[in-house]
């Protein structure tokens, strides 16, 4: 493809001069100086991105791609290293600075479709937990652990996601090197989805937020526990229906900030977690509440918390 690249380049220039000239701020050149240079990892699947508590062979499993200048020849080995970051202080503060947990030889990758050589890493919450000396029993729902790794090639270098640009990290080569596994509780996709009567049990805000006594169908999201619908924002002015996310974390029903479709300036971060978050229980998905704080950024007027019920159909 570079090679390519470099043909079309310099046929142009018996067009238009200019058109590929070395202008640090043109974007092919960026990327071909990224990759002349050094190395990208890139994300193929992230095969297993949560860690249920509980559950033996819990674990992180990503499929990646080795790209450098020499399609693949230059890399020797990856190392993978893994820290803590303790997001539920209710039961003590344990960040835990990464450290190493294994290194990829490179002969543990083959081709791929391209000619370029992939491999599948796995981390098991076993294998973290050790290498940082974690107690699981102390680990609760909303936990990350980050997974980070480190390219080695041939040459000495080593690139990661300290000296990689955002033009490697995102976009075309998608290659982070850096993944964050959330600690979960298990929860049984076929649970708390389907259709749901939804009622507003708390004051109105100008009316309703969502269809209040509408039917919604509650899906599965991006992960195993979280849950979406689709519901009109504020039905009195906006009808449009717009996605609402939430996220089952081990018995507590958390709201992340989103987006409101129907607001009095951009509707940016308008829902979010409550004060209060409402409790579920795994084992009966027939009747839930969800609890969020409403106006987040007092966009229309000051926030307020709103919880609706769903009742199963």
């Amino acid at each position: 493809m570079i090679k390519k690249l470099f043909f079309l380049c310099t046929v142009s220039l018996a067009v238009v001069l200019s058109s590929c000239d070395n202008d640090p701020n043109n974007t092919i050149d960026q990327v071909l100086d990224g990759v002349d240079s050094g190395a990208v990892l890139r994300t193929i699947s992230i095969i297993s991105g949560e860690l249920p508590i509980g559950v033996p062979g819990s674990q992180f499993s990503v499929e990646v791609e080795e790209q450098d200048n020499q399609d693949g020849a230059l890399l020797s080995s990856v190392d993978v290293f893994v820290g803590f970051t303790d997001n539920s202080p209710d039961n003590g503060t344990l960040d835990v600075n990464e450290q190493q947990v294994s290194t990829i030889d490179v002969s543990a990758f083959s081709p791929g479709p391209q000619g370029l050589p992939r491999t599948t890493i796995t981390v098991t919450l076993d294998e973290m937990s050790a290498a940082l000396g974690i107690d699981q029993a102390d680990l609760f729902g909303g936990d990350l652990f980050v997974v980070r790794l480190a390219v080695n090639l041939t040459d000495g270098r080593t690139f990661s996601v300290d000296n990689a640009g955002g033009i490697i990290t995102g976009g075309f080569f998608n290659s982070p090197f850096q993944y964050s596994p959330t600690v979960v509780c298990p929860l049984e996709e076929t649970s708390f989805v389907g259709n749901y009567l939804i009622e507003e049990i708390t004051p109105y805000v100008d009316g309703p937020t969502f269809d209040d006594g509408a039917v919604v169908e509650v899906f599965v999201g991006d992960f195993s526990t979280e849950r979406f619908f689709f519901t009109s924002n504020y039905p009195d002015y906006c009808t449009t229906p717009n996605d609402f996310r939430f996220t089952m974390v081990c018995g507590t029903v958390i709201v992340p900030i989103q987006e409101s479709n129907c607001a009095c300036s951009s509707g940016a971060d308008y829902f979010g977690p409550a004060q209060n978050p409402s409790p579920y229980s795994p084992s009966d998905d027939s009747v839930f509440f969800v609890t969020f704080e409403n106006d987040v950024q007092s966009d229309c007027a000051a926030p307020v918390d709103t919880t609706y019920k769903f009742t199963k159909q």
